[in-house]
């Protein structure tokens, strides 16, 4: 296989060679060693790292998820790290099925309290080393201190990953319960945001939160969160899930009112089946559309129909945030693959990217 020749997606040029992604080893022959080669528009980062106090540059990286919204919407897919060995095997074959969509980039997840801090970077590095994907890391402070936030970024960026999704969350076992800081950690996402673009040339995103985050007291106090993030050096959000369009609007009418001018990703997920909808209710904390649960109740002794309802509705959702413009959307696919890439097939999205 002629690896330089494809298949890449064209807006990532010419990518690293799966598995010679190493230092300073790349597909072609770049007039630098360790860059990779890309269309003229776009320079490859070259990521700076400051991990442990030992300053470093490291060669190649990846296109910024910033570069990629000035080019137009992206859509990417977001997964989470598998506790067993048939949840990695169902997951590695939604990243294969996902992959062939090209997306703009996929992200793994950071589980509760960092209790998968291992498992996500290691998947993330597999990611940018063993496949054509743009790869994203989530990052929580929770749990960590500065010392060890700083040793993941730093394992992050020798795999050439300059993608970072920073979160302050949750308390581990009870989302709600009181949220206590590191003793040599940090205390709010816009901190971890500060310590990431301290840390090296990375393009960091934030979350948002529609509804508004559960711990916020109420919606003006959220937005001037949100917008804190921002300033703190954040390049892009993504939201929480949500599943009417009207309140992704609102959110960015009131951030832009607020200040706030950072493209804000649309994060939907389709309903698959009737437990969905109480487990998206557990991850976002907000509450699911009345009139919407209703037309699931209504079909709910039937699974096939709960599921083809799912799907026609998320459809719907993405066609309504594209029309009004949104910068992106990140499909939250739960490690599985055949709704989601019918969602966009629906929307014809392979014939946006």
């Amino acid at each position: 296989m002629d690896v330089a020749a494809g298949p890449w997606p064209a807006v990532f040029g010419e990518r690293w060679q799966p598995d010679r992604a190493r230092w300073g080893e790349c597909v072609g022959e770049p007039a630098e060693r360790g860059r990779i080669r890309a269309p003229d528009h776009r320079r490859p980062a070259r990521v700076r790292v400051v991990a442990l106090g030992i300053p470093s540059i490291l060669p190649g990286g990846f296109p910024s998820i910033a570069e990629l919204l000035r080019s137009g919407p992206t859509f990417s897919f977001e997964f989470f790290p598998p506790r067993t060995e048939e949840g990695e095997r169902q997951l590695w074959q939604a990243i294969r099925d996902l992959e062939r969509l090209r997306p703009s980039f996929v992200s793994i997840t950071y589980g509760a309290g960092g209790s998968t801090r291992d498992t996500t970077v290691e998947l993330t590095e597999r990611l940018a080393t063993e496949t054509t994907l743009l790869p994203m890391a989530h990052l929580t402070a929770v749990n960590h201190s500065v010392a060890e936030l700083r040793h993941v970024i730093g394992r992050l960026a020798d795999a050439g990953v300059n993608n970072i999704l920073a979160v302050r969350g949750d308390p581990p076992g009870n989302p709600m319960g009181e949220w206590i800081p590191h003793p040599r950690g940090l205390m709010y996402a816009a901190d971890l945001v500060r310590l990431i673009r301290e840390s090296g040339e990375f393009c960091v995103g934030v979350a948002a939160f529609p509804f508004k985050h559960p711990r916020s007291p109420d919606i003006d106090t959220d937005t001037a969160y949100f917008v804190a993030k921002c300033r703190a050096g954040a390049s892009f959000a993504i939201t929480q899930m949500f599943f009417e369009a009207d309140d992704y609007l609102r959110l960015r009418d009131r951030v832009a009112a607020a200040g706030g001018d950072v493209p804000i990703l649309a994060g939907v997920m389709p309903v698959t089946r009737i437990s969905t909808i109480e487990r998206s209710e557990q991850l976002s904390g907000a509450p699911f559309p009345r009139a919407l649960a209703a037309e699931f109740e209504r079909v709910a002794h039937d699974p096939a129909a709960v599921r083809a309802l799912g799907i026609e509705h998320a459809t719907r959702l993405c066609s309504r945030l594209l029309d009004e413009g949104v910068p992106g959307i990140h499909f939250i696919t739960m490690n599985r693959s055949t709704a989601t890439r019918e969602v966009w097939e629906n929307l014809a999205l392979g014939a946006r990217v």
